[in-house]
């Protein structure tokens, strides 16, 4: 087997989480150089790494998107055909934005954290959930693009996940989700 890819960031889910995801999803073995204080990534930054990256086929792969949709072609995740694509990327897209409500959730304290709490709530419930649940109805799969786990199922299911924990009857009127 070719290099392993290596994960360079700090010791956290964050924006890394969907591409640790997408990889063993795909059975890719990979490694990860984790950063528990800021000055060790600031270190290798001003000598190796632009932003977190990814180290993958002697390749220094940026921005988490843009390895997201490298991993996801390598790997057969992003779609059959040209159409298929543009359908997994729209979707991945609305999962990111999904997952930007509560990515940063756990800084928050108090009264901010209890109004992004219901506002996380409102958008998931009133906003993500129903189209995912109608896309689902309307292709009759299990997966709403094409008949196999894709970039953006794989991205859905840890945004659902990361949902739940901190709404967990969030998919409650939501049988197919």
């Amino acid at each position: 087997m070719a290099n392993k890819p290596v994960l360079h960031y700090f010791n956290g889910k964050g924006r890394m989480e969907s591409i640790r995801w997408l990889l063993a999803t795909a059975g890719v073995e990979f490694e990860e150089q984790l950063f528990e204080i800021k000055d060790q990534l600031e270190k290798l930054r001003s000598t190796v790494l632009l932003f977190q990256q990814v180290e993958i086929d002697g390749m220094k792969l940026v921005q988490s998107r843009a390895i997201l949709h490298y991993d996801g072609d390598k790997y057969n995740l992003l779609g059959k055909v040209i159409k298929e694509r543009a359908t997994v990327i729209i979707y991945s897209e609305k999962t990111m934005d999904m997952r930007e409500l509560v990515i940063l959730y756990p800084f928050l304290k108090g009264e901010e954290q209890e109004k992004r709490l219901i506002e996380n709530t409102n958008k998931a419930k009133n906003r993500y959930f129903p189209v995912d649940e109608k896309v689902l109805k309307i292709h009759g799969q299990n997966f709403p693009v094409g008949n196999q786990m894709n970039m953006a199922d794989v991205q859905s299911i840890e945004a659902i996940l990361m949902v739940e924990e901190i709404i967990p009857d969030a998919l409650s009127g939501f049988p197919l989700l």
